[in-house]
């Protein structure tokens, strides 16, 4: 057994509140510093498990198994601005800025996950990390990166579909193409 380390951002019950802290505890989530961050409740998990996958979904299910709490997502490093792509690679920003404008490099930068019109744009991290490293070369991103952000898609998948009603929600899974048996 590995120990992983990850943090689920939740919502719905306050987890200041010594009945829900109960409520977690004996759900199974003794093994997470359950507390809030810039005014967001966060469960900072330390979980032995044979895989990362198993230490996230079973930290999930436990503690979206107390009335009314719901994890919103992992807290991860994948949504980037210019800047911080900047500081990830040691750039400046202005190197990057003119790569997102196709003005240096091959072309092809990424798009961004909101408007692009909007002053302040966002990136996934595996997005760009592939984009870069055809650029500048290096190691791929990790499988637990990937894991986590295909965790966090799920999870973001799942909160749309509770706001859908039940007889006008899709079957995804041909959108979803081979990786999941569509």
């Amino acid at each position: 057994m590995t120990t992983h380390s990850f943090t689920l951002i939740v919502e719905g019950a306050d987890t200041n509140d010594p009945d829900v802290f109960d409520a977690l505890y004996e759900a199974g989530c003794d093994d997470a510093l359950i507390g809030t961050t810039s005014g967001i409740p966060v469960m900072d998990f330390s979980r032995k498990a044979a895989s990362l996958y198993e230490a996230i979904s079973s930290a999930i299910a436990d503690a979206e198994s107390v009335d009314g709490l719901r994890v919103v997502r992992i807290a991860d490093l994948d949504l980037v601005s210019m800047s911080e792509i900047a500081a990830r690679i040691g750039r400046s920003r202005e190197c990057v800025r003119l790569w997102v404008l196709g003005k240096r490099g091959p072309g092809g930068f990424p798009p961004p996950l909101n408007d692009p019109h909007d002053r302040y744009r966002f990136w996934r991290w595996s997005d760009v990390e592939g984009w870069l490293r055809g650029v500048l070369g290096g190691e791929p991103w990790s499988s637990e990166d990937h894991l986590r952000a295909a965790i966090n898609a799920t999870i973001e998948l799942r909160h749309h579909f509770r706001q859908l009603d039940p007889q006008d929600r899709p079957d995804l899974r041909a959108l979803a193409g081979p990786a999941l048996g569509g």
